[in-house]
């Protein structure tokens, strides 16, 4: 779709070229979207169209250009025309610092619609910041917060919003991909307990700058093309 003259992946890709990363590929299996970014000079690499998720098919690029076991790869989704290129550096930053096996990013949850929505997934840390679970329902329960009738935010704790942005090492994403998605996985709809039933840490930082929310349906797409309009596009 198109949005200030450019198609939505150019929008992503031009944003991640603005990072620190040492190169950017779109992961497709689609040959339209192949031919589009080819056609304004992007790097594409077409994949299979059997992958159950994201993180397998960015096994298969990674092997398909032999990186190295120990290099860093960040997974950026391809409908986030608003992504910062901070919050790229800031991940990949933090799985090189650090000894994770992936590292993610939250932002606090300050919207009771987004807590109880199920489109909107919600990710608990313990005090390092290793995440515990990740879920489409409101967690942690607030058991005397929560009811049928109101929607509210408890006082007590911090309520976080995972942000689908990852970084790995290729060894990881190579063990990743010989695990069949687990009852978890299954049930939640969500890649990453995968690596969490099988052992992997994952630590989580809150975003060091707001990233808007991708287009998932038409009024997204509205809705970015109208902050375009008012903002000074990349």
């Amino acid at each position: 779709m198109e949005i200030s003259g450019k198609p939505m992946i150019q929008h992503v890709y031009e944003r991640a070229c603005r990072s620190d990363a040492d190169s950017v590929i779109v992961a497709t299996d689609d040959q339209r979207v192949a031919d589009i970014v080819l056609g304004f000079g992007g790097a594409c690499c077409m994949t299979s169209t059997a992958h159950p998720s994201g993180t397998d098919r960015l096994q298969e690029v990674a092997k398909s250009l032999q990186l190295p076991k120990d290099h860093i790869v960040v997974n950026v989704q391809g409908d986030e025309p608003l992504i910062p290129f901070n919050v790229i550096n800031q991940v990949a930053a933090n799985l090189a610092q650090g000894k994770a096996g992936i590292t993610t990013l939250c932002a606090v949850i300050d919207n009771p619609d987004d807590l109880f929505d199920p489109n909107i997934v919600k990710v608990v840390m313990d005090e390092s910041g290793k995440a515990l679970y990740f879920s489409r329902a409101p967690i942690p329960w607030s058991r005397d917060t929560f009811t049928d009738s109101e929607k509210t935010i408890p006082s007590s704790c911090d309520y976080y919003r995972h942000l689908g942005l990852y970084a790995y090492r290729v060894n990881v994403l190579d063990e990743y991909v010989k695990w069949v998605p687990g009852p978890l996985e299954v049930t939640e709809r969500l890649e990453q307990l995968r690596a969490l039933c099988h052992g992997v840490d994952i630590h989580v930082q809150v975003a060091c700058e707001s990233i808007p929310p991708g287009v998932d349906t038409e009024g997204d797409l509205q809705r970015v093309r109208q902050f375009l309009k008012q903002n000074i596009p990349i």
